[in-house]
């Protein structure tokens, strides 16, 4: 399952969060985001230890200002409220997966 989330509940869901946080700053009109969006939902299906959010930048930009994204897809990890690492692009899963076996 992934979770679309805004301003209003990013700190609850994801920096609150008990489960390592994948979120995927993406915007509707980019079509690498529409491929990892697929990926992702495949990859939340198989590791439920990870919670999965996307936020859309053009409605969020003071998050996506606040975390430095300058292109989307961008995936954040985050850990105990802290990111720990970050992956720029449209992935596959086993690149997702390996992403945060390596981060983890």
């Amino acid at each position: 399952m992934i979770y679309d989330i805004g301003l209003m509940n990013f700190a609850t869901e994801v920096l609150q969060s008990e489960k390592p946080v994948l979120l995927d700053f993406f915007a509707e009109w980019c079509a690498p985001c529409k491929i990892l969006s697929s990926e992702l939902e495949s990859f939340s299906k198989e590791h439920e230890e990870y919670k999965v959010c996307r936020l859309d930048v053009d409605k969020t930009t003071e998050l996506a200002t606040m975390y430095g994204i300058m292109s989307v897809p961008t995936l954040l990890l985050f850990k105990g409220g802290k990111e720990t690492s970050r992956l720029v692009g449209a992935q596959v899963k086993d690149a997702i997966e390996k992403f945060c076996e390596v981060n983890n």
